[in-house]
């Protein structure tokens, strides 16, 4: 009874006296007051969040334990994809405080984050299209963001709380690679809301997989629904010629092999091309400037996915 509901796992309630001091608090919403002198009490300012997510019909999580297998890349993607649809509202959020690419990716780096009386206002690449990170914030994009968990956890609190959503149809949020910190916060904050699930990215070889493995643990403990994994970076396919190489050969079965035996949807494959990388240096929608070619009918193929498990339910057993 004395354990809040957006608490991890192994909470040693509010009333032991390790409240705060467990390492089972480390990321969580709920610390700096239970280590206090202070009344424990759950963090009021997870009832803003859910009040703010209020306008917001899907949630979707973009993750990876592994560093470079292109989570920027896709969640910059799927949200033009989804976008493309001019009935539907977008908001992308950017959660890698320390390395934040979203704005570039985007096209809006060097964009300044403007307040009014309902809250910060996002950056809007398109007219059903916005942004919000942390790159909008820095003075230059060279500046390094030092920070330990709790300002980390303070600017995810403040992401979700004050930044003027508005009614938006799908939030797509980008988060850096690994299980710690940032992930603990945007789980616990949006605990009391509803989150359609997590999108996973890995690459064909083992060595992503082995930490993709441990992203997919990290959702079954914290009750994140999975809507599937998708694996990215799998062949090469030559603008000219269209012919697909192996870049990275999946050596252990690839992440469909990994999929099924761990129970979750395999959403599809996502092939090299040269143009995405160039596409996103110049802050263009790849789907756009080459929506003929493979890697583009790939992208849509899998969208199609997500966006029918968002607003079908799973085809499936998707949940953690």
């Amino acid at each position: 009874a004395n354990v809040p509901e957006n608490a991890p796992d192994h909470c040693p309630g509010t009333e032991s006296e390790d409240a705060g001091k467990a390492s089972a608090c480390s990321g969580c919403p709920n610390q700096e007051i239970c280590a206090s002198a202070k009344p424990r009490a759950p963090d009021p300012d997870v009832g803003q969040v859910r009040e703010r997510m209020a306008g917001v019909k899907h949630k979707i999580l973009v993750l990876s334990g592994k560093g470079g297998v292109g989570k920027s890349t896709f969640s910059a993607q799927l949200a033009y994809g989804i976008a493309a649809d001019e009935a539907k509202q977008v908001a992308l959020l950017d959660i890698d405080i320390c390395g934040p690419s979203i704005p570039r990716i985007m096209g809006c780096d060097g964009e300044q984050v403007h307040q009014s009386n309902s809250g910060w206002s996002p950056i809007y690449v398109e007219d059903n299209l916005s942004v919000m990170s942390v790159g909008f914030l820095l003075g230059s994009p060279d500046d390094a963001v030092i920070w330990r968990g709790p300002k980390k956890n303070g600017l995810i609190k403040q992401f979700l709380r004050d930044v003027d959503w508005g009614d938006v149809d799908y939030l797509i949020v980008d988060t850096p690679p690994g299980t710690s910190d940032e992930h603990l916060s945007i789980v616990q904050y949006l605990s009391s809301t509803h989150v359609d699930g997590a999108v996973v990215i890995t690459t064909p070889q083992e060595v992503s997989l082995l930490d993709v493995r441990k992203e997919i643990s990290f959702c079954r403990k914290v009750k994140l629904p999975i809507i599937g994994v998708v694996e990215n970076m799998s062949g090469f396919v030559c603008p000219k010629c269209k012919h697909q190489s192996q870049i990275f050969p999946p050596t252990t079965g690839g992440a469909e092999k990994m999929a099924k035996d761990m129970g979750i949807p395999f959403l599809g494959r996502l092939p090299l091309d040269p143009r995405i990388g160039k596409s996103c240096d110049e802050g263009k929608s790849f789907l756009t400037e080459h929506e003929d070619s493979p890697a583009a009918a790939a992208y849509r193929s899998v969208i199609n996915e997500i966006t029918t498990h968002c607003t079908e339910g799973p085809t499936t057993d998707s949940q953690c």
